[in-house]
């Protein structure tokens, strides 16, 4: 059993400590940076992120949306043990799958063979990451996203509620992927993509 700190009290926090639960590792509490917040669900506000030091007993996970955040907290917390959330009702294929440190893969998602996921990713509930994927650091893969074989997604990009990649397409890093968008083409340049078929409607 892990000792197990989240970092942030959103939204997303509830869903990761929900997972800590259902894994029965044990879930200490929680780091923010809202001073205001002294508990959340129950379990106390142990102090803000620069007071990691006094926790190095513990594994973390940074429970927060947003990829530019969680990339800046995790390379200010030197020597840390890095948590990686799996819900139980994940399928994760045993065949050369890989999930990167203080990832959070969320319920019922699903992680086909030769998948690779980067570090600090989220993939959130019902989404499908297929076969041959090769998923970057600070990802966020959203809530019934569907990604088809051979994909690629760089860093900190985020794919929207229900969207769709098609086989062998590439989506370079910084990119938002709207909300039921459709890409079947390859992305080369950061900035915000919606619609079917995926256009860009502005820059990164």
């Amino acid at each position: 059993m892990k000792n197990v700190i989240i970092i942030g009290t959103g939204g997303h926090a509830k869903v990761v400590a929900d997972i800590v639960l259902n894994t029965r590792d044990h879930l200490v509490g929680f780091i923010t940076n809202d001073n205001k917040i002294e508990e959340f669900m129950g379990w106390p506000v142990l102090g803000n992120d620069t007071e990691y030091h006094k926790f190095m007993d513990c594994y973390f996970v940074i429970a927060i949306g947003n990829a530019k955040v969680r990339e800046r907290i995790s390379s200010s917390m030197d020597g840390v043990k890095w948590y990686t959330a799996v819900h139980p009702s994940a399928s994760i294929s045993a065949i050369c799958t890989s999930i990167g440190e203080g990832s959070v893969v969320m319920a019922n998602s699903v992680i086909n063979p030769y998948a690779h996921i980067g570090r600090h990713c989220i993939i959130n509930s019902n989404a499908t990451v297929e076969h041959d994927n090769e998923i970057g650091d600070f990802v966020h893969i959203s809530v019934g996203a569907e990604l088809a074989g051979t994909v690629k997604i760089g860093n900190r990009t985020w794919i929207g509620a229900g969207a769709t990649v098609s086989d062998e397409i590439s989506v370079c890093q910084d990119c938002m992927i709207g909300a039921g968008a459709v890409v079947i083409m390859d992305i080369t340049e950061p900035g915000t993509y919606i619609g079917v078929p995926a256009r860009k409607i502005k820059d990164g």
